[in-house]
């Protein structure tokens, strides 16, 4: 393990905490580890970038994918699982979260949430596409999200939980040996904190969700900006498989220029018998799969793609006007008032939909218990790769695993942190575990900033050149046009020290920059096509040559260092924690 020295310009923190843990993010998986460590006795801190219950849980639609249901088992989700994955998938990270998933969503209704009964009280289950069976709980028919993120913050201020809200974090802070020391953050607008701050803390845990704004349109919010992942790669851990990005088949169409968070039209709609079809109302799934619209969704997103390339089309339609008012109104009444306010009825015509970013299957490399490549760093959610997505995630499968690898996580700081305490039983006084003192803030600046309407130019490059169909020459001309604005916010710092103004605008643009770069060299490395990563000039799959993980460091100098790892195992971890 090896730190980078790269920080982003800020000026140093004028206020800190000090806490035993800091979660970053406030999704499912935040939230979920910050009860589960506050309950240890941990002094627990949350940052999250807006309000609690502003991240990206609050938008999933459907559901929690468990085997719950009679007849279904973990072995028959695992097999869904695996099938999905595309042969990456760590079969040992999936059979965890599929057997510990079901008592995690127990876990998760006792502290508050409600799903979808059915008469005689039992969960209803829903079926998404990649499932055989039923094994889909939902709350309020497709608001699952909603009253997870609900349950969770409830609980989270029940417990009186310290929680620092509209706050971006910026770097990790490490202590002399490049242990984990806490994060440095900066506060947006006035509070009990404000500008930029640090807590100190011997664990930190990314659970700061996806990085879809990297791409012109996409299904998540505003604030998914990858900062977690360049938060850790500029720290010096390793992050894997960025090019398996996962878009969603079936995203409200609103037009070739709409750009941004996009209404997604769940996989559930499709679950409930929803037929996809295009201008002349042909199925066009049937035959392609024995699932139909129901196959895995990097099946159905090429799907969608190549009959819009063969009709010259620029959308496609999802029909289920055989559903009627009713279940419309009931079943899917979020769906139904996002289609309405945009100007379309479902109940009456055919959905205009289209692929959109949706889904980062890759992240932040971890271990068994979230464990990264830098001791005391943990990730969980949509920011880690703990293989249980592989090439392509499983509907529904996110939601747990950010319950299953919270859970994990939090019982692995608490074991460290009542080890580290253990001396402190047998002295006359016992003293608490003081957090590690961080390395001083630098006095330059280590890394340009990148202006504001650099965002906008790096979302084109990457929607033309990185988007549900690549090339050679469209990654090649991706990754040169990312050069360009990395070189230029580069040679301006070099050659005058000057950079952008640090700011939010400025540290998310970076931060995009960053994870487009790795995104785009993993895209250009992996020579086939495999679940969401689709190569038109190496359209099959090789297992021979690439069931296999690329794993991307960033250097001291702002270069990249990718490799292929040997095999389709990931090295653990704590072997580069110890170098």
């Amino acid at each position: 393990m090896s730190a980078t020295g790269i920080r982003l310009h800020a000026p140093a923190p004028g206020w800190s905490l000090a806490a035993d843990i800091v979660v970053v993010g406030s999704g499912v998986a935040g939230l979920t580890t910050a009860l589960r460590c506050s309950a240890a006795g941990l002094k627990t801190v949350v940052v999250t970038k807006a309000n609690l219950d502003d991240g990206s849980t609050r938008w999933a639609q459907g559901g929690v994918a468990a085997a719950l249901g009679e007849g279904d088992t973990p072995e028959q989700h695992l097999d869904d699982t695996l099938v999905a994955g595309a042969g990456l998938c760590d079969e040992e990270a999936v059979r965890t979260l599929v057997t510990e998933g079901p008592d995690a969503v127990r876990r998760l209704i006792e502290t508050g949430a409600h799903f979808d009964t059915g008469p005689e009280g039992d969960i209803e289950l829903a079926r998404e596409g990649g499932h055989h069976r039923r094994r889909i709980a939902h709350a309020g028919g497709d608001a699952t999200g909603a009253e997870i993120s609900r349950a969770l913050v409830e609980a989270v201020r029940a417990r009186g939980i310290p929680t620092v809200e509209n706050a971006l974090v910026l770097d990790l802070l490490t202590d002399a040996e490049g242990r984990t020391a806490g994060v440095s953050l900066h506060v947006m607008g006035e509070g009990q904190h404000d500008g930029v701050g640090a807590v100190h803390a011997p664990a930190v845990v990314l659970a700061t969700g996806g990085m879809g704004q990297v791409f012109s349109a996409t299904t998540n919010p505003s604030v998914s900006t990858g900062d977690g992942v360049a938060l850790a790669l500029r720290a010096g851990a390793e992050v894997s498989d960025l090019e398996f990005v996962q878009f969603h088949p079936t995203v409200l169409f609103l037009g070739a220029d709409a750009e941004g968070q996009q209404p997604l039209v769940s996989e559930a709609v499709r679950g409930e018998g929803a037929h996809l079809v295009d201008a002349d109302g042909v199925r066009f799934m049937v035959g392609q799969h024995e699932l139909a619209e129901l196959a895995p969704r990097d099946i159905v997103a090429k799907g969608i793609t190549r009959r819009m390339q063969e009709k010259g089309a620029e959308h496609m339609y999802l029909d289920a006007r055989h559903f009627g008012a009713d279940m419309w109104e009931n079943r899917f009444p979020t769906i139904l008032a996002a289609c309405r306010a945009h100007g379309i009825d479902p109940v009456t015509e055919p959905v205009p939909i289209a692929p959109a970013a949706h889904y980062a299957s890759g992240g932040v490399r971890t271990d068994p218990h979230g464990r990264t490549t830098i001791p005391g760093l943990y990730a969980c959610g949509e920011v880690a790769c703990t293989g249980v997505h592989g090439a392509n995630r499983l509907a529904s499968n996110s939601l747990l695993e950010g319950l299953v690898y919270a859970e994990r996580i939090a019982a692995d700081i608490a074991a460290q942190h009542a080890e580290k305490a253990l001396p402190a039983l047998y002295a006359a006084v016992p003293v608490p575990v003081p957090p590690p003192a961080p390395v001083p803030h630098p006095d330059t600046p280590a890394h340009p900033l990148l202006p504001p309407e650099a965002r906008f130019a790096i979302q084109r490059v990457m929607t033309d050149g990185a988007g549900v169909l690549r090339s050679a020459d469209s990654l090649s001309d991706a990754a040169a046009r990312l050069a360009r604005i990395h070189a230029e916010a580069a040679g301006a710092l070099a050659d005058d020290g000057k950079t952008a103004e640090p700011g939010v605008d400025t540290w998310e643009t970076t931060n995009l920059l960053c994870v487009a770069r790795v995104l785009v060299a993993a895209a250009q490395r992996r020579e086939e096509t495999r679940g969401c990563h689709w190569r038109e000039d190496h359209p099959d799959r090789d297992d021979e040559a690439w069931r296999r993980h690329i794993v991307v460091r960033l250097n001291a100098d702002r270069t990249l260092a990718a490799h292929t790892t040997e095999t389709a195992d990931f090295p653990p971890t704590a072997s580069l924690q110890e170098k």
